[in-house]
């Protein structure tokens, strides 16, 4: 049992050290061949997290196969604070995400999106220019509402189609402004309207502009962001069961080593 633990403890960890090989050699990619800056974006968190991850399996290996107890002890504090903040990010996912739901409108085969719908923290976040400027690089440079030009539908097929909470936010105007409709991002603005939705003036045919600053358009990024999050807490909870395992069995290690320590003699 003694050296089982500490054998699994070292075959776990050598596993997260190829993880954080690729996740490590991905970030420097990005640092060198990133020219937008939605690739400058990722680049500094995957290359925190391929170090984080690569650290601390050395550690775990260090720790658990050449029997260093403090080195263990250090892994387990990183591996107890992983679970802590693993847990609370969760909770937290679930919290934020519970309100903001897409509006159906009649005749339309797609939902359209309030930004007050959602919680105070994500408008917040949106609202933050320096956060919208980065996220609309990212809308643009993955060319999220060309891709629905290349449909050429007609205005009844367009209406019924299944658009992405962000294609009906960013690259339509809301369906309150009433605008006529010429192609998939393309329509024209009537001559007076009623709406007093303020979309309705920051609507642009301008293929680079869109509906990119609109409230819809951040709206639908959260609508996005909030399925994401609900799968991600979903594999939280299944990462925390098998963290607070690896962290169960460390612990065996940890009180092995310091057994070994104290009787150099003892089989």
């Amino acid at each position: 049992m003694v050296k089982f633990s500490n054998s699994l403890v070292g075959f776990l960890n050598i596993l997260i050290l190829l993880l954080s090989i690729p996740v490590l050699a991905g970030g420097i990619w990005l640092s060198h061949r990133g020219s937008t800056d939605c690739e400058k974006f990722l680049q500094k968190p995957v290359i925190a997290l391929g170090v984080f991850l690569l650290l601390v399996s050395l550690a775990g290996i260090v720790g658990a196969c050449c029997r260093q107890s403090c080195l263990l002890w250090v892994y387990l504090l990183v591996m107890f604070v992983l679970i802590v903040l693993l847990f609370c990010f969760t909770i937290f996912a679930f919290v934020v995400t519970n309100k903001g739901v897409g509006q159906v409108v009649s005749g339309r085969g797609y939902k359209e999106y309030k930004l007050g719908d959602y919680s105070n923290w994500l408008q917040k976040r949106v609202n933050n220019n320096n956060n919208w400027r980065k996220i609309k690089s990212c809308l643009q440079d993955g060319k999220v509402c060309q891709s629905l030009q290349q449909n050429n539908e007609t205005y009844s097929q367009f209406i019924s189609s299944n658009l992405s909470p962000i294609q009906s936010g960013c690259c339509k105007p809301p369906s309150d402004c009433n605008f006529s409709y010429q192609s998939e991002t393309v329509w024209i603005k009537p001559a007076s309207t009623n709406s007093t939705d303020p979309d309705c003036d920051t609507w642009s045919n301008n293929q680079d502009v869109l509906c990119y600053d609109c409230m819809s358009c951040k709206a639908g990024v959260l609508a996005n962001i909030k399925s994401d999050w609900k799968k991600v807490a979903v594999v939280n909870i299944v990462f925390l069961i098998f963290l607070i395992i690896v962290y169960s069995v460390g612990c065996c290690a940890f009180r092995n080593n310091r057994r070994d320590n104290s009787y150099p003699g003892w089989k």
